[in-house]
């Protein structure tokens, strides 16, 4: 704790742009889906700009957001990110890609891989439900990744290649070319890991096991290309149509000793795809997307699984089980989720100081699982509308109010409001929010059941069809000071749900007819059910202090502190009563602290040095143990070397060299027990980075006129 009012006394981590001789100039839009410098944005923003992730060089959005705030974890798994934000995990996190939602796995668990960190203009951060704009999935709050557009007139060219420890290599690509009123943007990014162990020793079949052949990351490559068509056809108006294809092989090991243990006859492979089309008439903006996660077993032994067969011929509806042998090189889809989404929205401008933010939107998911749900498919429809006003007829006096109403297939309607306000004085700003949040279960929750295997004990998680939808109140109050060489950002936050879904213990009395025998087995293994159920109440609440000084004009020190305190009611199935417990994933104290410097040495290079640490407090857990407290140091350097081009020629040149955990931290802690975090423990990196331009950049301007303040909408 010493060590952490330390870095906060030095400086801390800013949602500010270090590099800018006027940080306050950065525009953001997340908040309330309009246009505002940072410094007046009326809901708080915290935002990483190019700067940051130019200097920082994150491998990943993980590695990034951990890294460069204090309010995330991350546990990185096969299936997912499993990102937790102020005590809420995955599927209260709502993430965006240029506004759109992204699209993995509807159960909550997103693979962040989807992400090119080399693609990357900005993230923006609004945390809580703050906003009427986003709905169900943001309680615990939104990031909204805001890719890189280029306006090149002619083409664009640049690539980007990083090799580290563990044969972790990316690669990243972008062509680019503007004729006319039309402009192309293909993108390729490729990435591959061997995976590593941070131990053998492994708790299983009633023993400790100390010759595991399961890794702590294991072996991944996954590529994807993605291409977006503008056209221009006159003033005000633009039409787009993308699209993205993405695949992802996980590699597992296989063939253990012990075959209890979590060891493999097959490997785990995602094919993702996406579409959409729409377009921006002045301030009025449709687009309608499609996008497919599938996700398979590709066996590499022999295994044998067991299919339900149900109807009149097998006697009832529980059917009967039969045993089916596949062969290495056969493939089985466990699970394909679709999405369809389309959304109208618009910004008016109405007198007295008012501007009006108003939309519609349709959903429609599809889940196909053969052998994990009640009738192999199932699905789930959801419609809004919302209005938000934003009344600034004072000039230091903001008041943002919203409604969004809520029309779900199974659950029928719900009016969530939101306000929010802020007041203006010199420097200093000051805001309150309070939002309700509304949040009907997916259909993973209500229909999806399979097998988890953790060590020696096997778990079987079941879908419930009589979940109740999540409420929640989410309360923050803020004090920010902004002045040009000091920031500084004190916010408090209380987050009530109520009807929190997780996965409860229960007895096989409990379980639905037709799926008790499913995986419960002959007697011989011990399976545990668990169920999805509403508890009764959670709560999260906490204090977010952040700081930056900018010491010279080529030095700044940076940090951040998150303290957190998570509450919840679990079933306690021996005892038959409710326990209050922590949210599992809880750290009451995080932090992360830098300290950059950056200096152009002669117009044809230009150094960065970025030094940086992070930690967290130990993470609590109900199951399998705590995970440790950690603080890991970094260190990277950039290495500039611009170029003057009139014609098609090269633009620059960057040369990337970084060490991770120079400490070389390792937690040795045995599987499958929880880590604090998984790294591996002192790795190294290179990039080797060059742009081409066959003509000249179009200027971009972030200070907004007055006008623009009011009437613009960030187009992405």
């Amino acid at each position: 704790m010493a060590f952490c009012l330390w870095l906060l006394a030095i400086g801390t981590w800013a949602q500010t742009d270090i590099w800018r001789q006027d940080s306050i100039e950065e525009v953001v839009v997340t908040g309330t889906g309009t246009r505002h410098l940072l410094k007046d944005a009326p809901v708080q923003t915290e935002v990483i700009t190019q700067q940051m992730l130019s200097q920082y060089g994150g491998k990943s959005l993980e590695e990034i957001l951990a890294g460069l705030t204090a309010s995330f974890a991350f546990n990185e798994g096969d299936m997912g990110s499993q990102m937790q934000l102020n005590g809420l995990g995955n599927s209260y996190i709502l993430i965006l890609v240029d506004g759109k939602r992204i699209h993995g796995d509807v159960g909550g668990e997103n693979d962040l891989g989807l992400i090119d960190p080399q693609n990357i203009e900005k993230i923006e951060i609004v945390k809580g439900a703050q906003s009427a704009l986003y709905g169900s999935d943001a309680m615990a709050g939104v990031i909204n990744i805001i890719t890189k557009k280029h306006s090149e007139a002619g083409f664009y060219v640049d690539n980007s290649t990083r090799y580290g420890t563990h044969n972790d290599l990316r690669q990243h690509n972008t062509v680019a070319f503007t004729v006319g009123k039309f402009n192309s943007q293909t993108n390729f990014q490729l990435q591959r890991n061997d995976g590593w162990q941070n131990t053998a020793e492994e708790w299983a079949e009633g023993m400790l096991l100390t010759d595991s052949r399961n890794k702590t990351v294991n072996e991944y490559r996954n590529w994807q290309v993605a291409e977006r068509l503008t056209y221009q056809p006159m003033k005000g108006l633009e039409l787009y149509a993308e699209g993205s294809y993405y695949k992802k092989n996980i590699l597992r090991p296989q063939n253990g000793r012990h075959p209890s243990c979590d060891v493999y006859t097959y490997d785990l492979r995602y094919n993702n795809a996406s579409a959409s089309v729409g377009g921006k008439w002045n301030n009025i903006t449709l687009d309608v997307d499609w996008n497919k996660h599938a996700y398979y077993y590709d066996y590499t032994a022999k295994h044998y699984d067991y299919v339900l067969l149900q109807g009149e011929e097998y006697g009832d509806q529980n059917g009967e089980w039969f045993s089916v042998a596949m062969m290495p090189g056969q493939s089985k889809l466990q699970s394909d989720q679709q999405r369809v989404m389309a959304q109208l929205k618009g910004i008016f401008n109405l007198p007295y100081d008012n501007m009006l933010n108003a939309g519609a939107e349709y959903r429609y998911d599809y889940l196909k699982a053969p052998e994990r749900t009640e009738t192999g498919t199932a699905d789930d429809w959801t419609g809004a509308v919302y209005v938000q006003d934003e009344w600034n007829h004072l000039k230091w006096l903001n008041i943002t109010a919203g409604l969004r109403l809520v029309d779900n297939h199974n659950f029928g309607f719900r009016l969530t409001p939101k306000v929010s306000t802020m007041a203006s004085i010199g420097d200093f700003r000051f805001r309150l929010g309070w939002s309700q949040g509304f949040k009907t279960p997916t259909v993973k929750e209500l229909h999806y059941r399979y097998l988890h295997i953790m060590g020696s004990s096997t778990f079987f998680n079941i879908g419930n069809v009589n979940l109740d939808p999540q409420t929640s109140n989410y309360y923050s109050a803020n004090v920010e000071y902004r002045g040009r060489c000091f920031t500084a950002a004190v916010t408090a936050y209380l987050n009530k749900l109520d009807r929190m879904i997780a996965l409860v213990n229960v007895s096989e009395s409990e379980i639905p007819p037709g799926v008790t025998q499913a995986y419960m087995g002959d007697g011989s293994t011990k399976v545990q059910a668990r169920m999805y159920k509403n508890m009764d109440d959670a709560r999260t609440c906490g204090v977010d202090v952040t700081l930056s000084y900018r010491v010279l004009p080529e030095l700044t020190l940076n940090g951040a502190y998150s303290y957190l305190d998570t509450k919840a009611h679990l079933y306690d199935e021996k005892t038959d009563r409710m326990n209050t417990v922590v949210i599992d994933g809880t750290a009451h104290h995080k932090w992360s602290a830098s300290a950059l410097y950056s200096h152009a040495f002669s117009p044809v290079y230009k150094l960065g040095v970025s030094l940086s640490t992070r930690g967290s407090s130990k993470r609590y857990y109900q199951n399998n143990g705590d995970g440790k407290g950690y603080q890991i140091w970094r260190i990277s350097t950039t290495h500039d070397f611009p170029f003057k081009a009139s014609s098609f020629k090269i633009q620059s040149v960057r040369l990337e060299f970084g060490v991770d955990n120079i400490f070389n931290y390792v937690d040795r802690t045995m599987h499958p027990y929880h880590l604090g975090t998984n790294t591996s423990g002192t790795t190294v990196y290179g990039t080797f980075s060059i742009k081409f331009s066959g003509g000249k950049r179009v200027k971009q301007n972030n200070i907004l006129s007055t006008k623009q303040n009011n009437n613009d909408e960030n187009s992405d």
